[in-house]
């Protein structure tokens, strides 16, 4: 493994930045450390489960932290650890400390369930963790259990409370919204998150069909137009792809942001600078697609860090355009969420 800040990364940065075919700059890594998870969210997996990966399969830590430096000598500035949960997995804040160590790096961040975050938030603070995303579709106790096939709502409540303490900021609360199961609690969402404002923001993502559809999606329009009966909602400038896909309004009289992230009646493909680190190493470059190589495989046979970044650059080159998925019908994404970190 390379030194940070040494010979192979200035070799890298003279590569020039991380671009595609069609000119699209990626500074945004996505890190799925595991494809394990606590819950079983309807959306995110049939009832009946899935088969976890074999341990061996799954990149190290140490395979992690050195492709994250490759990364970052090719340009990315962002990087967010996703699962599965994250926080399954042993010693999480190991990893944090590791990435947060890269030079070039300025935002680590990490999307969570929030059911471990209530012990493990200020030691994610301590190593080096920026902020977090907490996934909550629901704030009713009985239907937020049906909704995740199991978890505690208490839980997640006091997980959030601990972010805060912990100053991992801002905390971006995460909605999927299914047509049918959760659309009804929009406003209840807005107002809880209005009540934490402006250390909480609130996301509405539009629920994304992997593999089959098995859910109803809810389109961005109709959530704003729901919001904006009870509340004046006024966009916000977009501040850059570096900042993600959600378009943001502020609830006026409030210091609430609220994003909508519309990933099927809104297509965002054109500015995307996202790219997916699966947790078996394989370098997702569109949600959609799962056909590129693996750079687990690259590692364990050697490959250093130039062969890496060489690697990278021609997975990037070959990143589709966009995807085909749609609100109704349409081609589904392929793969499995929990693999891909969303």
């Amino acid at each position: 493994m390379n030194a940070a800040g040494g010979p192979a990364d200035a070799a890298i940065r003279r590569g020039g930045p991380l671009l595609d075919r069609f000119g699209r700059q990626h500074t945004y890594l996505r890190v799925s450390v595991t494809d394990r998870c606590n819950f079983r969210c309807v959306y995110c997996m049939p009832a009946e489960g899935l088969s976890w990966m074999p341990k061996a399969e799954l990149l190290t830590y140490e395979e992690i932290g050195r492709l994250a430096g490759v990364f970052a000598a090719l340009g990315v500035q962002k990087v967010r650890l996703t699962g599965g949960e994250p926080t399954v997995r042993a010693d999480i804040e190991a990893l944090v400390r590791a990435i947060a160590a890269h030079p070039g790096l300025r935002d680590l961040a990490m999307t969570t369930n929030g059911h471990n975050l209530e012990r493990l938030a200020p030691r994610l603070a301590a190593a080096g963790m920026s902020r977090v995303n907490i996934s909550i579709d629901s704030l009713d106790p009985a239907r937020f259990a049906r909704l995740t096939r199991g978890g505690e709502l208490a839980r997640v409540l006091r997980g959030i409370e601990a972010a805060r303490a912990a100053r991992l900021l801002p905390i971006k609360l995460n909605a999927v919204v299914i047509g049918g199961e959760n659309d009804d609690e929009v406003l209840d969402l807005v107002e809880y998150a209005r009540e934490r404002a402006p250390e909480v923001e609130l996301r509405f993502i539009e629920y994304m069909p992997f593999d089959a559809r098995w859910h109803q999606s809810v389109p961005s329009a109709t959530l704003r137009q729901r919001i904006g009966a009870r509340y004046t909602l006024r966009p916000l400038p977009r501040e850059g792809a570096a900042h993600g896909p959600a378009r943001s309004y502020l609830v006026e009289g409030t210091a609430l942001r609220v994003g909508f992230i519309s990933a099927l009646s809104e297509h965002f493909c054109a500015t995307c600078n996202r790219l997916r680190l699966q947790s078996d190493g394989h370098l997702r470059t569109c949600l959609a697609h799962d056909d590129t190589p693996s750079l687990r495989d690259l590692l364990r046979a050697g490959a250093d860090d130039l062969a890496l970044a060489e690697a990278i650059r021609a997975m990037v080159m070959q990143k589709p355009e966009g995807h085909e998925a749609q609100l109704q019908g349409g081609v589904p994404f392929e793969g499995v969420m929990t693999r891909i970190g969303g």
